[in-house]
């Protein structure tokens, strides 16, 4: 049906659905700002007028953390899709950031798998799904690992009074379904957004382990650099705990939220809500940590995401969909 319609209507078609993505980007961002339901906008802005978080000095830094963490995002998807076709940083920074607003009102970025592969010829659309699992997974098997680690030392450092009687109980049963899924998946052909269990093994395979071992030290390089923001911000905001202590609980808190499924532009709430939790086992007010992040939202999600409407406005589909 879609390749019956006339140039001028696909093309119409094509502009509204770009613009559709960019204004409904704006709108829940513009939403998420003005009318949040766990903070007051003007108290927000008094409570950083008040710690002086805007002066020159900290935007700066907190702007070069945040283009560094993106930048490093861009350097790693350019070299896990290098394989396939050898990218300018513009064009790995178009379909990283592009994909990104693509993907602002989809649960769990499930977006940015469809956004980034339309940049392909359909003939390598498939492989360029698959290696976006791949960083996924990176990502998050460098969240889980870290924040495992966190979560054993927040608990031996605070009183969380966390049943263990239970959790064994728990991990027991857990295992047990571990291995008769794993027994299950073997036996047929369930997949993993579109792709088997074996296929995908056997594609990480190929891949060869420098080629896993740099994916996952560029993870590993943008996990420390946004959970220091997050500490840095704190700091800012008149909190005083040292970084070791602060990192136990940043781990944790990002272990949590990372399991929670949600919409990225409800992810202020589910880490503030997190965030507020842990913290407060350390006596830390609600305000500070609830300010933090929603500036790490702002600066991580928000911006980068006006930034890539830019790319989504441009896009264009003929020009885009070379020969690889």
């Amino acid at each position: 049906m879609h390749s019956n319609l006339p140039y001028k209507t696909k093309q119409f078609f094509f502009v509204l659905i770009k613009l559709s993505i960019v204004v409904g980007a704006f709108y829940f961002i513009y939403q998420k700002l003005l009318y949040n339901d766990t903070l007051n906008f003007s108290h927000f802005i008094h409570f950083l007028n008040q710690n002086k978080l805007f002066s020159l000095k900290n935007i700066v830094i907190l702007s070069f953390l945040s283009g560094l963490n993106w930048f490093i995002e861009i350097i790693k998807w350019r070299f896990l899709v290098s394989k396939l076709k050898v990218l300018s940083v513009f064009e790995a920074s178009e379909q990283s950031l592009g994909a990104l607003t693509a993907s602002l009102l989809t649960p769990n970025r499930i977006g940015e798998y469809g956004a980034k592969a339309i940049y392909y010829p359909k003939a390598h659309r498939k492989r360029i799904l698959l290696i976006n699992l791949i960083s996924s997974m990176m990502q998050m098997g460098i969240t889980v690992i870290l924040g495992v680690i966190g979560f054993i030392l927040y608990h031996n450092t605070y009183d969380t009074t966390i049943d263990f009687i239970k959790i064994s109980r728990g991990l027991f049963i857990a295992i047990i379904i571990f291995v008769i899924t794993l027994f299950v998946l073997k036996q047929s052909k369930y997949k993993i957004k579109g792709f088997s269990i074996q296929k995908i093994t056997n594609y990480i395979k190929t891949l060869g382990l420098p080629y896993i071992t740099i994916g996952l030290v560029l993870s590993l390089l943008r996990y420390i650099i946004f959970s220091f923001q997050f500490y840095y911000i704190l700091i800012l905001l008149g909190i005083e705990i040292s970084y070791p202590n602060a990192m136990v609980i940043i781990t944790t808190l990002y272990l949590l939220a990372s399991i929670i499924p949600t919409i990225s532009i409800f992810d202020v709430v589910i880490k503030g809500s997190v965030a507020i939790y842990l913290f407060g086992f350390a006596n830390i007010a609600e305000l500070p940590v609830l300010s933090c992040a929603l500036i790490m939202w702002c600066l991580n999600f928000a911006l980068p995401s006006l930034i890539g409407s830019y790319f989504v406005l441009r896009f264009n589909p003929i020009k885009t969909n070379v020969k690889c």
